[in-house]
């Protein structure tokens, strides 16, 4: 795990190394065992360590290959690197180094950039072929580490994080107003804008070559999620099997280090699951809980601590168990620090994220999470129940449309934005985008329920699961930590989109009779069912105890709603409320102070929204005023 960054400079110009030296500092926190530079002409490249595989000075990087014609920064671990060495050391290359990265550039040198598809893990890497005078990127397919660029036509800027490209004398932040809309639209950026105007984010499972010809960036896509295939002779029993199977090996690949691996140990499945395998291949495993203080907490989010089932869970591993416990305060501290590493605002209340990560930065470098599992294994059933009886492909885009506008609706953008910002945005673009991700599939059917549901599975994993990566990176990275997702194994995942919806939902017959029509209150009914991931809960039994695999789905979000009208209200106030707001330059105060007051004084629950009003504030202080946290 580490920061990689550097420019090409297409029009021939020499790279001045205190360039790349300032974009390495920036996010030096990624990397805090080392740097390393490559500068030749019109090319740079730059690396900070986090020293996971041989943490020798072996394993240091930029590395080249032996026949001097690659050059590679890379950031992520791959887990099939031992199986892949030996396969290039029988076609005669040598090594020096334990590191996967040596792998990665031996394994260019012999088959060139197509070898990034056979990689088993995550990774974002930089590759500069010598001979052609060429720049390769290419992602992971799941897009669990980030890679961003900006291009002006003579120079790419490319790195880690996109306040390593703002440090590039050319490159001057602006707003990007299609990304802005977006995001106050679904929490999140369906396309790889950001809010910074013309930088890019690198696709996952996409490849490109830049040449001092290249006028543009070509992505090239070389792998895609597919649920359209699933095995109907598949039996529930023989899924199960496969799963437990499959998992086991893919926990087990991701355990390879050179330094301490924890877990993240929430009171859930996925997390128990990942921490039930690893377990074993640790003597005493280091787990991590995080949890909230509860005492002016009140309704459905009194269920928010996981405190006692992570024990619970603890205890049967026989883990060392560490745990915080976040309180009400905490949110003005860490907020500025929090967008000031996401700097690509997504999803929902991640400061969490930050706290527990930090926790666990102190003990281990490495930490399993449990990402990933639910949006393989359906473990969202109130949400695929809104679309499973879609007539067609226009009332299933209606229906999941409307539920996926998690902040502000199209109607209501025009009380949202300022006025000069309004004319900057076209508001029919989120629908077409929401769209688009479906469209850019032609294998999609939307005739039968479980086409409806498995088109839902496609679209949350393209779009809400690299929000929580990008989180997950980011917010580990701040700490030094590096975070792995087992869930999201090549072979792990190939066999999750063969598996029928029905071995997932345990209820699909009998939503696929309900008459909608004649339910008082559709939204409860949704509600009501918790009955996803049947494969995996079936497949983790004699892992976990009962109580575990029984547990209603809860997500890892601090009590927001409460906070926010009790001990948070006055904070909102003074960072929202004032005059001399920043972002008021493009979001109507008065619809603020709308929400506030609604939230705060009618008991409507905006806490999506008032996080997304602080997180853009604080953006907007950060990046464009300056202000450092």
């Amino acid at each position: 795990m580490c920061g990689i960054a550097g420019i090409f400079n297409l029009n021939k110009q020499p790279v001045a190394l205190n360039q790349v030296q300032q974009m390495a500092a920036v996010i030096a926190h990624r990397g805090p065992d080392g740097e390393g530079f490559f500068v030749k002409d019109q090319i740079g490249l730059a690396h900070r360590r986090l020293a996971i595989l041989d943490v020798s000075a072996m394993g240091a990087q930029p590395m080249t290959s032996k026949n001097d014609e690659w050059v590679v920064v890379f950031n992520g671990c791959i887990y099939n690197f031992l199986e892949l060495k030996q396969e290039l050391q029988a076609l005669g290359h040598s090594f020096v180094s334990k590191t996967d990265t040596e792998v990665i550039v031996e394994g260019l040198a012999a088959y060139g950039p197509d070898f990034f598809q056979r990689l088993n893990g995550m990774f974002a890497v930089a590759a500069w072929n010598k001979k052609e005078e060429a720049l390769y990127f290419s992602r992971d397919r799941f897009g669990v580490k980030p890679l961003y660029y900006w291009f002006n036509g003579r120079s790419l800027v490319f790195a880690s994080e996109i306040k390593a490209i703002t440090r590039h004398p050319d490159y001057k932040i602006a707003v990007d107003y299609d990304a802005l809309n977006q995001y106050f639209t679904f929490q999140n950026v369906f396309t790889y804008n950001t809010l910074f105007s013309g930088v890019t984010m690198l696709p996952p499972a996409n490849t490109v070559k830049v040449t001092s010809d290249s006028t543009y960036v070509k992505h090239y896509s070389w792998w895609d999620y597919d649920f359209t295939k699933p095995d109907e002779q598949m039996g529930f029993e023989d899924a199960v099997s496969l799963t437990k199977a499959a998992f086991e090996k893919a926990v087990s690949r991701q355990m390879i280090a050179d330094v301490p691996v924890g877990s993240y140990l929430s009171g859930g499945m996925d997390s128990g699951s990942i921490t039930a395998i690893a377990s074993k291949h640790v003597g005493r495993m280091s787990t991590f809980t995080a949890g909230f203080e509860m005492s002016e907490v009140t309704g459905v989010e009194s269920k928010y601590d996981e405190r006692l089932d992570a024990e619970v869970m603890a205890n049967h591993f026989k883990t060392e168990h560490y745990e915080q416990v976040i309180n009400a305060g905490d949110l003005s501290w860490s907020l500025p620090r929090v967008v000031y590493h996401l700097e690509d605002l997504r999803v929902g209340m991640s400061y969490p994220n930050y706290y527990i990560s930090r926790l666990a930065s102190k003990f281990v470098k490495v930490c399993l999470q449990g990402t990933g599992g639910d949006e393989l294994y359906g473990g969202y059933p109130w949400r695929y129940y809104r679309v499973h009886q879609s007539l067609n492909q226009s009332a299933f885009f209606d229906n999941y449309y409307s539920f996926w506008q998690r902040l502000v609706e199209d109607d209501d953008k025009q009380k949202l934005f300022s006025a000069p910002t309004f004319k900057n945005i076209d508001i029919s673009e989120p629908r077409k985008v929401f769209e688009r991700v479906f469209t850019f599939n032609d294998k999609l059917k939307y005739t039968t329920p479980e086409e409806h549901i498995n088109n839902s599975l496609y679209f949350e994993i393209k779009t809400f699961l690299p929000g929580l990566l990008l989180v997950g990176d980011k917010l580990s990275m701040a700490n030094g930590l590096e975070e792995r997702f087992p869930f999201l194994d090549n072979d792990l995942v190939s066999l999750a989109q063969k598996i029928p919806v029905r071995h997932k939902l345990g209820n699909l017959q009998y939503m696929k009779r309900v008459d909608e029509n004649a339910l008082g209150n559709k939204l409860r009914q949704y509600q009501e069912f918790d009955d996803g991931k049947n494969v995996l809960r079936k497949a983790m039994m004699g892992y976990l105890p009962e109580r575990i695999i029984n547990r209603n789905k809860q997500g890892f979000s601090a009590p927001d709603e409460s906070w926010y009208r009790g001990e948070n209200a006055q904070y909102i106030r003074t960072l929202l409320l004032d005059k001399k707001l920043v972002s008021g330059e493009f979001i109507n105060q008065d619809y603020i102070r709308q929400i506030v007051k609604e939230h705060t004084e009618q008991h409507i629950n905006h806490r999506l929204l008032i996080w997304s009003f602080m997180n853009f504030e604080w953006w907007c202080r950060i990046f464009l005023n300056g202000e450092r946290p």
